[in-house]
């Protein structure tokens, strides 16, 4: 929702921030480079447990993710493998994410919803594109891939900060990641029930 709804006021930022990068790098190497960033900060939360610096890295991590597409824009390098590239790393990386959250947790059954939810949302729109020619940008849902990264650094920071403070009896990652959940697995009835339009239509 958030890139379908504030995408040209968002882009000239991640431009700004990826001209240094453009001058180095190209556009899927910054993909890779993002993708090593997330599995590493998952691999050093599982080393270290904690939650706040687990979201702290996960911040930067998929800042640099997010600079692909504007390098991509700088150097004129925008191409369709660049773009299935991205979205295949963008996936790994949310499996990176749930599977060290999970393992150091104990939290499966929840993770497993979460990545369901994400990966049925990403999917009912790429099923569509696959019956009928469909805009990329007009997909303006609740929960897409920006505001699922929001709420999971969020989550993390704040149980780091807070977590302590709460009651014995309440978890705060557990509740977090079945709200998580239900929202993922709404906006994937959302794009359902938009795709089941487009298509009898």
């Amino acid at each position: 929702m958030i890139d379908g709804l504030f995408k040209t006021h968002i882009d000239p930022l991640w431009e700004r921030a990826a001209r240094p990068v453009a001058r180095h790098c190209t556009a899927n190497q910054v993909t890779v480079m993002g993708l090593c960033a997330v599995v590493a900060m998952s691999g050093l939360y599982v080393a270290h447990g904690s939650t706040l610096w687990f979201g702290v890295g996960l911040i930067f991590a998929f800042s640099a993710d997010s600079l692909d597409g504007a390098v991509a824009r700088i150097r004129g390098e925008a191409s369709r493998f660049g773009g299935y590239l991205d979205a295949i790393v963008d996936r790994y990386q949310e499996m990176a994410v749930l599977a060290a959250l999970a393992f150091k947790t104990g939290h499966w059954p929840a993770a497993f919803f979460v990545l369901a939810g994400s990966l049925l949302t990403s999917y009912a729109k790429a099923r569509t594109a696959i019956e009928m020619p469909i805009s990329n940008t007009a997909w303006p849902d609740l929960f897409e891939r920006q505001e699922r990264i929001i709420f999971i650094c969020l989550l993390l920071i704040l149980n780091g900060l807070f977590g302590e403070w709460l009651m014995p009896s309440f978890d705060l990652v557990l509740t977090g990641l079945w709200v998580m959940a239900a929202i993922c697995h709404f906006t994937a009835l959302q794009r359902f029930y938009r795709a089941r339009t487009l298509l009898k239509n």
